[in-house]
C-alpha cells in the first residue's frame, strides 16, 4: 500500500476546530445531532449542517413569537416542537434575499436560488428527523415541506477543440500578462501536469491538492486518492497524464520544499502543498484564454471528463465509478443530456424498408 500522509487528516482536524466554534452558538442540544450523525458524514458536510442551523435559529429567534424573548444558548429541545410547517416556508421566503452582519461588523446581503433553499432545507429534514426517529420529539414538520423546485442546467464542459486549446495555452503561455508570464517559466511544467491530471482523471480538486508524490505508481500508471468520505482508491491515467506529471516531478528535483510538504505533489511557489484556492485560480486563468463564455473552475474539468468517458464508453455505471458517485442516479441526472443525444443517433440506425 502506498504510504499517504497528514493532509486530509489536517484538513479534518481544521474542520473538526471549526465545528466546534460554530457548536458552541447554537442550542445546546445539538450538540447530540452532531454526534449522532459522525460516522455517516464528512466534517465538512457536518459544517454545512452547523451553518444552516445557526441561520434557521436566528431567523426563528427573530420572527416566531414563542423565541423573541429568548438567546440562542436558551432554546431547549421540546420547545422546537413549537415550530410548525409554515414557520419553515417562512424561513424559505426569507432565505431568498436577507441582510446579515459579517464577522467586522459590515451589513452584508445574501440571496439564495431554489438549490441553495433545497439544501438548507435538507439541513433542517435530517436535524429534525434525528429527534423525531429517537423519539425525542412528535414532529416532524420539516418533512412536510415540499423540497422547492430545481430546474436543471445544462452541464458547463469544454469541447474536444477547447481542451486541446486549452492545454496548448498552458503550455506556451503565449497570450499571458507580461506579468503572468514571468511566473510562466517556473510553473508551466506544474500547471500543465497538474490541469492534464483533472482532465485525464475526473478527480475532485480537493483530491488533487492532497496527493503525495508516494501516492503515483507509474508501474501501473494509478494514483491513490481519498474520496469525500474517507475511502482510498485507486484511479488509473492515460499515456498524456503519465508524460506530463513525469516531466514536471523532473523538473521539480532540485526544488526544497517546506518542511512538512516534502511529499506533497504539487507545490506553489512558497515550495509548500498548493491549496484548493490556488488551483481554481489557476484553472480560472488559463480557461479564460479559452473561452469568455463559460464559466470554467476545476469541477467543469471534471464534467468534462465524465463527459467524454461517457461518450467513449456508454457505460454510466462506469462513469459514476470512475468519478466517486456514491448513487449512479446522480451520474444519470447529470449526463441526461448525452443520453437523449444516443437515444436519437439510436433511433436513426434502425431501418424499417431497405433503400
Amino acid at each position: 500500500m502506498i504510504k499517504n500522509n497528514d493532509y486530509h487528516e489536517q484538513q479534518n482536524i481544521k474542520n473538526s476546530i471549526v465545528l466546534r466554534e460554530i457548536m458552541y452558538s447554537l442550542p445546546s442540544f445539538t450538540y447530540e445531532f452532531f454526534r449522532g450523525i459522525e460516522q455517516t458524514t464528512s466534517s465538512k458536510t457536518r459544517i454545512a449542517y452547523a451553518y444552516d442551523l445557526r441561520l434557521f435559529f436566528e431567523f426563528i429567534l427573530e420572527y416566531h413569537q414563542d423565541f423573541k424573548e429568548k438567546k440562542m444558548n436558551e432554546i431547549k429541545l421540546e420547545e422546537i416542537t413549537n415550530i410548525i410547517p409554515d414557520d419553515i416556508e417562512m424561513y424559505l421566503e426569507y432565505l431568498s434575499y436577507y441582510k446579515k452582519e459579517d464577522e467586522k461588523g459590515h451589513i452584508v446581503e445574501h440571496k439564495n436560488t431554489e438549490r441553495g433553499k433545497s439544501r438548507k432545507l435538507a439541513s433542517l429534514r435530517s436535524f429534525f428527523t434525528y429527534f423525531y426517529r429517537k423519539r425525542k420529539i412528535n414532529s416532524n414538520p420539516a418533512l412536510l415541506v415540499d423540497l422547492p423546485k430545481i430546474h436543471n442546467k445544462n452541464i458547463t464542459r469544454l469541447e474536444v477543440d477547447e481542451v486541446a486549446k486549452l492545454l496548448d495555452e498552458v503550455e506556451s503561455g503565449d497570450r499571458l500578462t507580461e506579468s503572468q508570464k514571468k511566473y510562466h517559466n517556473i510553473t508551466k511544467d506544474r500547471d500543465l501536469a497538474l490541469i492534464t491530471l483533472l482532465l485525464g482523471t475526473g478527480i475532485r480538486v480537493s483530491e488533487c491538492v492532497g496527493l503525495n508524490i508516494s501516492d503515483i505508481d507509474f508501474n501501473v500508471d494509478g494514483i491513490r486518492i481519498v474520496r469525500k468520505g474517507g475511502n482510498e482508491v485507486i484511479i488509473y491515467f492515460g499515456d498524456e497524464v503519465e508524460s506530463a506529471l513525469m516531466t514536471y516531478l523532473d523538473s521539480r528535483k532540485h526544488v526544497i520544499p517546506v518542511t512538512g510538504h516534502e511529499d506533497a505533489l504539487f507545490l506553489s511557489l512558497q515550495n509548500k502543498r498548493l491549496s484548493v484556492r490556488a488551483v481554481q485560480n489557476l484553472v480560472k486563468k488559463y480557461s479564460k484564454l479559452v473561452t469568455n463564455l463559460k464559466n470554467i473552475s476545476p469541477h467543469k474539468l471534471r464534467s468534462t471528463y465524465g463527459t467524454n468517458l461517457y461518450r467513449e464508453t456508454g457505460d454510466i455505471y462506469l462513469v459514476a465509478d470512475v468519478l466517486g458517485h456514491k448513487d449512479v442516479n446522480t451520474t444519470k441526472k447529470h449526463y441526461a443530456q448525452i443520453e437523449d443525444e444516443r437515444r436519437r443517433k439510436a433511433a436513426k440506425v434502425i431501418k424499417l424498408r431497405k433503400d
